[in-house]
């Protein structure tokens, strides 16, 4: 029997760039620098507390907003950081990992006909998640260096739109807002019925001192904004797909309409014994920039015998290169003969962008053992 033909809500979007590369490196046994994810595992208590959870018969659903312990750890924790008060009752979600976070807060406000404003490069569920809610994304692009183009966003702003994207610790550049972006920020939304939505997931990774200026800190900001952050990320565990959102109660009692129908509830041992860690262990967070910068720093200093050029990262795990040094090939082939004849693995740029701009990079994950990323080293300084 034939099956009925259908029509594709998301006609050109394939298999992920990430999951691309990790097969391909899979497949040519090449060190994986693509994908975003340590090679080590989270702290060993984290993982303990996660069992004796499990084994005290915690295996049954959470609540719909999560596990009231963990959302009372997790207003703790941004009081301390951020001095900011929310209620862990009326504002704050756990979430089957920060995808399903976003994906819920755009479902929230995008409407049919509605507009999106997103800053390329782009974290890539944005743009489809607008799409299935009947929305148009409006593709904006980052300076050359990597800066958010605050005067573009105010002119792109029309009648339709309602929200605005963005990401910091920024992936796939590294950059940070610094205290300028803020008050540009407020500057656009002054008098604009428009949400932001705070992808926030790499929040404690930042180098040099730098401290997170998180939307959180600025209650008229907050007002207006669903702010996403990952576990995964902070805990060394993106495999556990634990997150969440925290925004007003009256966007948040939205969100919520939405998650009960996509996923419902989030792993309830995993809940539990992050919550005992978060409440217990918060140097990890609180350190978890100091812990990433040597890394940064080992893998900066290798690339120094390459014929790669960079600007170090001021956060997330992630370093962008130049390799315009040597090759003039388009990224995306670039990245393919990288895995394939030198046996390491990045991401091509220019997948993040709509409308990709004339340049050679590729990110280079460096969540890695000290030895991995010694040897991938190695390897590019061989080119």
């Amino acid at each position: 029997m034939q099956a009925a033909n259908i029509e594709s809500k998301l006609p050109g979007f394939g298999t992920t760039i990430f999951t691309v590369m990790t097969q391909l490196a899979n497949q040519h046994k090449a060190i994986n620098l693509s994908q975003g994810f340590p090679d080590f595992d989270g702290p060993q208590l984290l993982r303990d507390r996660v069992s004796w959870h499990m084994n005290q018969g915690h295996n049954q659903y959470s609540p719909l907003p999560g596990m009231p312990a963990l959302r009372e750890a997790i207003a703790a924790k941004v009081a301390t950081l951020y001095g900011a008060h929310v209620d862990p009752e009326s504002q704050i979600a756990v979430t089957p990992g920060a995808t399903e976070a976003l994906a819920c807060a755009i479902g929230v406000t995008i409407h049919a006909g509605d507009e999106a404003i997103i800053i390329d490069p782009a974290y890539d569920t944005y743009d489809p998640v607008i799409r299935l809610n009947g929305g148009m994304p409006v593709h904006l692009s980052m300076t050359p260096d990597f800066r958010i183009p605050w005067d573009q966003i105010e002119a792109a702003i029309r009648p339709q739109t309602r929200l605005l994207i963005l990401n910091s610790p920024h992936n796939p550049s590294g950059s940070a807002w610094q205290e300028e972006d803020i008050v540009s920020l407020r500057r656009v939304l002054a008098g604009r019925n428009i949400h932001v939505l705070a992808d926030e997931v790499y929040e404690h990774i930042l180098f040099d001192g730098q401290e997170h200026l998180g939307l959180l800190r600025y209650p008229d900001l907050a007002a207006r904004s669903f702010v996403v952050s990952s576990f995964g990320k902070t805990y060394h565990a993106t495999g556990w797909r634990v997150g969440y959102c925290i925004a007003p109660a009256p966007l948040m009692e939205e969100f919520l309409r939405i998650h009960q129908f996509v996923n419902f509830s989030t792993n309830t041992p995993m809940q539990l014994g992050i919550a005992d860690f978060l409440r217990d262990c918060p140097e990890h967070h609180e350190e978890l920039g100091a812990f990433y910068q040597p890394k940064r720093d080992l893998f900066n200093h290798l690339l120094g015998d390459t014929r790669f050029t960079f600007t170090p990262s001021a956060g997330t795990y992630f370093q962008l290169a130049d390799y315009s040094a040597i090759s003039d090939m388009p990224d995306t082939e670039f990245a393919r003969w990288l895995t394939v004849e030198h046996g390491v693995a990045a991401v091509p740029v220019s997948v993040f962008y709509a409308n990709p701009p004339a340049q050679q990079k590729v990110r280079f994950c460096f969540a890695k053992d000290d030895d991995t990323l010694r040897e991938a080293a190695s390897r590019l300084a061989r080119i």
